[in-house]
């Protein structure tokens, strides 16, 4: 069994297709099917299975896919982590975060990391906090910014709480809101919510059936830009993190009560001794931000 070997089966598993994997890889179908089957030679047993909807993993194939794709993983990590001893004068560092996070909290804190180390590429994920663990875990990201207790639950990751935030409503500029309500009111009100598996659509489900209602729904389906946009529109009204509010006129804040709503941020990674040195370098300057 070879990294390489390893490398094919991943790419086909990945992508079900032998002409789109072979693509990828930049390498030809006939290549890429003659190293799969040297893979399957070698274990003694098929990995792949070829129908009319595509490819499929025997049993073999699925137990031998995460471990494969682990290796693959440590491989990459200590590959990286050996170009960047160098006083990490290179390197890249992959960070993921939700979309109010990156405008709120990230932004500064890669503007700070890139004074002190200039040579390293910041890469930046954007997407909700299960999309994002589901990089982590599989190696697509360093470290990611996300939402406990989510992050907390799952296996093979370490998360540290860095940063709590405030959660209110957003409403339209011109709407006659008060400065400070209870959840129960939002029973009256049209929402403006998140998609379906961001985690600000659980978040203010929960806190609505907390406090005995369903909420009505005016738009759904959004992004944190989409929403603000739409409630700034007059379509509804939406629960946000405070920090994103920031300077925008064309929305009013209201403080919510009884119960006040916040969340816990966490930073999430593998193990930190497995992190290449740009990620854990990246790691202590985002701690250190948030935390101070």
């Amino acid at each position: 069994m070879q990294l390489r070997h390893l490398a094919y089966f991943v790419a086909v598993a990945d992508e079900r297709s032998f002409t789109r994997a072979a693509d990828i890889l930049g390498v030809s179908q006939p290549t890429l099917s003659k190293q799969i089957r040297a893979l399957e030679n070698s274990l003694g047993t098929g990995l792949l299975v070829r129908d009319r909807a595509g490819i499929e993993l025997t049993s073999a194939g699925e137990a031998l896919l995460p471990h494969a794709q682990r290796i693959l993983i440590e491989v990459d990590n200590a590959t990286r982590s050996v170009h960047e001893v160098a006083s990490l004068r290179r390197g890249r560092v992959r960070m993921g975060a939700t979309p109010s996070m990156v405008e709120g909290l990230l932004a500064p804190v890669l503007g700070r990391f890139r004074a002190e180390y200039p040579a390293i590429d910041l890469e930046v994920h954007e997407a909700g906090s299960r999309d994002l663990t589901a990089e982590l875990s599989a190696g697509r990201i360093d470290l990611a910014l996300l939402i406990v207790p989510l992050a907390s639950q799952i296996p093979d990751l370490e998360t540290s709480i860095v940063y709590t935030e405030r959660l209110v409503l957003a409403s339209p500029a011109d709407a006659d809101m008060p400065e400070t309500m209870d959840v129960a009111d939002l029973a009256g009100l049209p929402l403006v919510m998140f998609r379906e598996g961001y985690d600000l659509r659980d978040v203010t489900l929960r806190a609505c059936a907390r406090a005995g209602f369903e909420p009505r729904l005016s738009v759904e389906g959004g992004e944190m830009g989409s929403v603000l946009r739409f409630v700034e529109s007059g379509l509804g009204h939406a629960v946000v993190p405070d920090i994103v509010m920031g300077t925008r006129t064309g929305l009013r804040r209201t403080q919510l009560e009884n119960p006040p709503l916040a969340r816990s941020i966490a930073v999430a990674h593998r193990p930190l001794d497995t992190l290449p040195l740009a990620a854990r370098a990246f790691r202590a300057v985002l701690v250190e931000a948030l935390e101070g």
